[in-house]
């Protein structure tokens, strides 16, 4: 059953994370909205990384539960859980695409894992969602070692948007791009975003990403959240680490 319209596509609730000799994460809670773009910062350490992939059900958390859709996944079937993923995307922070696929074919992958889509068919919708995340049609071929970092964060995200997801995670989506390709990028998610009524939770370091395009950040520190609202609000926070990690930014608004 899907979530009321009203209800949060994505709930984390009382998570625990030990790692090694240490505790990475200590009680967090929080919980998405559908339609909105969240972004998850935090310095270095803070396990942001790990909690996104705690939320799409690669660890599992030592405590706490997440619930996706309404459903815990840390309680599913292999089987449902894959029923699961086909109902988000997933933009990892170095792309993580097929080195020896083509764009196209790296595109296609989930469709092949998690439809039965006729190959006429399939190409038309790979063909589709390679001009939605805005690469020309001749890029379609290339092989990911062919293409410019900016191009393979498109083709990712055209690989992310293949089965029509409801919710996206990005690990740093701008990470290793020139300040213009990552505007352009901020913009083509911002822009897809709204167009196609998704949900989106990010993990950023970039300040610019922050101001421009999300709609709530939390804020990661200590091993738990220590702020969760609207940009502008968390930013004039009387918190050490906020005042640092926003003053460098300060009068860009």
């Amino acid at each position: 059953m899907n979530p009321a319209p009203n209800d949060p596509v994505l709930e984390v609730k009382g998570l625990h994370t030990h790692l090694g000799d240490q505790w990475l994460h200590r009680g967090l809670d929080f919980s998405i909205g559908r339609g909105e773009v969240v972004a998850l910062i935090g310095g270095s350490g803070t396990g942001k990384s790990v909690l996104l992939r705690e939320c799409i059900g690669l660890v599992r958390p030592s405590q706490g539960h997440v619930r996706l859709f309404g459903k815990n996944i840390c309680d599913l079937s292999h089987s449902h859980l894959n029923q699961v993923r086909s109902r988000f995307g997933v933009l990892f922070q170095e792309g993580a695409l097929f080195s020896s696929l083509s764009v196209a074919e790296n595109v296609a992958a989930p469709l092949i894992e998690h439809t039965s889509l006729p190959a006429r068919l399939r190409d038309e919708v790979v063909a589709m969602k390679i001009r939605l995340a805005g690469l020309p049609m001749e890029a379609a071929d290339k092989r990911p070692s062919e293409l410019s970092g900016g191009m393979k964060k498109r083709a990712a995200l055209a690989r992310a948007l293949a089965l029509e997801p409801e919710l996206l995670f990005l690990d740093e989506p701008t990470s290793g791009l020139d300040p213009i390709s990552a505007r352009e990028f901020d913009h083509l998610l911002r822009v897809l975003c709204d167009s196609l009524g998704l949900t989106a939770l990010m993990a950023t370091h970039d300040l610019d990403t922050l101001w421009g395009m999300v709609d709530r950040v939390i804020v990661l520190h200590g091993g738990r959240v220590i702020a969760d609202g609207p940009v502008d609000v968390v930013a004039e926070l009387d918190h050490e680490w906020i005042r640092k990690y926003f003053s460098a930014h300060s009068g860009k608004r």
